[in-house]
């Protein structure tokens, strides 16, 4: 071997190892996280993944949960009828919904499953609006104080929904928000389920409505959901936030601002897969999320 060569060898094993100590290398760099914006952290706090952790996003349907939690808070009755009313009408975006207005009624535990489930944004605004005295206004007040009790200091909500992109907050503060709905049983149990009936038109000849969770994942028997919400629009791009055990080991995901509509669940398959096979082993000690 002659000295050129030798000395172009030693070059190119340098640079490998300054790329591996950096969080470079792609077999040791993590798992393949493609969503914009993402943050993974175990039950012990240990971060797995980070990516623009502290980057202000709007958080779309992810609203849900704040909304649930402060419904919860007021300690309302939860057996009591709620009718979706013309208020109730998404004019920012002019969302979809099955729940027809004057006509559906369900109760208000039925309306968070709706809400929360599927994410319907009717039955999310008919929460804020009916909680407090002080209506819709009273309701965002309370979210809004939630969150800063919570310590989530980067964190603004504007409605109940999340169809208004000032409904903004960090992946840090998600992972805030994931844990402190988890102490929810009802909010476990809602957004952890992979189907539900709802029967809003008993008074009328409309039949019962089939909804589905807006997260796959939670019907994927390879998975152990324990909460999630999804979120989506234009503003913020396709959004997941869950906990859920992986590999005996319980983890908060936090996927904002996707391009793809199947990126969030493509990122958790290639986290799930990553650490079943010792991903974080190869990690251990390197910043897996430096980029």
């Amino acid at each position: 071997m002659n000295s050129q060569t030798k000395a172009r060898r030693i070059l190119t094993a340098a640079v490998a190892v300054c790329a591996l100590l950096a969080g470079m290398s792609p077999a040791l760099a993590g798992p393949d996280i493609r969503s914009a914006v993402a943050l993974i952290i175990d039950h012990n706090g240990n971060r797995l993944y980070s990516r623009g952790p502290k980057e202000v996003r709007p958080i779309a349907s992810i609203t849900k949960l704040m909304t649930a939690m402060v419904v919860l808070d007021a300690q309302v009755p939860l057996d009591d009828p709620v009718t979706i009313t013309e208020q109730d009408r998404d004019r920012l975006r002019w969302s979809r919904s099955r729940l027809y207005i004057d006509e559906a009624t369900l109760s208000r535990r039925d309306m968070l499953r709706v809400s929360l489930m599927s994410s319907d944004n009717r039955a999310a605004h008919a929460l804020g609006r009916t909680t407090f005295a002080g209506g819709t206004d009273a309701f965002v007040a309370a979210m809004n104080a939630k969150a800063e009790s919570l310590g989530m200091h980067d964190s603004n909500f504007a409605d109940t929904s999340g169809l208004d992109a000032r409904n903004v907050s960090t992946a840090e503060d998600l992972v805030r928000l994931i844990h402190a709905a988890s102490q929810y049983p009802l909010i476990r149990e809602i957004t952890a389920t992979g189907e539900f009936t709802a029967r809003p038109y008993i008074e009328t000849k409309r039949g019962p409505l089939q909804y589905r969770n807006t997260n796959p994942l939670v019907r994927d028997s390879r998975w152990t959901v324990e909460l999630s919400k999804t979120g989506y629009i234009h503003e913020a791009g396709r959004c997941l936030v869950m906990q859920a055990v992986v590999a005996d080991r319980r983890l908060y995901i936090v996927l904002l601002n996707a391009q793809g509509k199947l990126t969030p669940v493509g990122d958790s398959n290639r986290l799930r897969d990553w650490l079943r096979n010792g991903g974080d082993q190869l990690t251990a000690g390197l910043d897996a999320g430096h980029r």
